[in-house]
């Protein structure tokens, strides 16, 4: 049985079918943008090939929190007018973007790539926990703020975290309420994260 022909290239099937796997792109999005993207000028399409070849050559993890860098420290480790005695926990690298539009908070962060998750094969081992003791041992830490997404995920392994954290007798404190549980922390909106961020609470 013949195939049914195709109206589009293979080039332009070849860039629908990648951007439908990005998150949040469908198969309807992907050719709208596909087709948006033949239409514009070439030093803007080039524009964006180089940025996304700049991405994945030139980025690499912070080497004090694990943020996304350009180089061996992250713009936030390396500012002068960050409050070094405290650090807070998320999950994601993006986490941290959402955190600081808000601006609520002037400390450091500490990114954990992940959370504890059996069910998806993500252990303790898997993420930055290693690294975050490490960290912390011998520092002028005095307060840890765990800001894991209100997930069952999150919550074990903020859970997990505080079990580890209590023997070095450094404060440790919790997100306030604020955050509907099942929310993750890059979607939270501005006044939700500053309410969270000032309402935190011992844990």
């Amino acid at each position: 049985m013949n195939q049914a022909p195709t109206a589009a290239t293979d080039s332009v099937n070849r860039l629908i079918q990648e951007l439908s796997k990005l998150p949040g792109i469908g198969p309807k999005s992907a050719q709208r943008l596909t087709y948006y993207l033949l239409r514009t000028p070439d030093e803007q399409a080039k524009a964006l090939a180089e940025a996304i070849l700049s991405l994945r050559q030139k980025t690499r993890l912070c080497s004090g929190c694990f943020n996304i860098a350009d180089s061996g420290l992250c713009p936030i480790c390396r500012s002068y007018g960050r409050d070094s005695k405290k650090i807070c926990i998320v999950e994601q690298p993006q986490d941290i973007l959402a955190l600081e539009h808000a601006r609520a908070y002037k400390g450091l962060y500490h990114v954990l790539h992940g959370a504890i998750s059996p069910t998806e094969g993500v252990g303790t081992e898997d993420i930055r926990i290693k690294e975050l003791l490490k960290r912390l041992k011998g520092s002028q830490v005095e307060e840890v703020i765990i800001a894991t997404n209100p997930t069952l995920e999150g919550e074990a392994t903020a859970m997990y975290i505080k079990k580890l954290i209590s023997p070095l007798g450094i404060r440790i404190t919790r997100l306030a309420r604020g955050l509907p549980f099942g929310t993750e922390l890059e979607y939270a909106d501005d006044v939700t994260l500053t309410h969270a961020l000032e309402g935190r609470q011992e844990f």
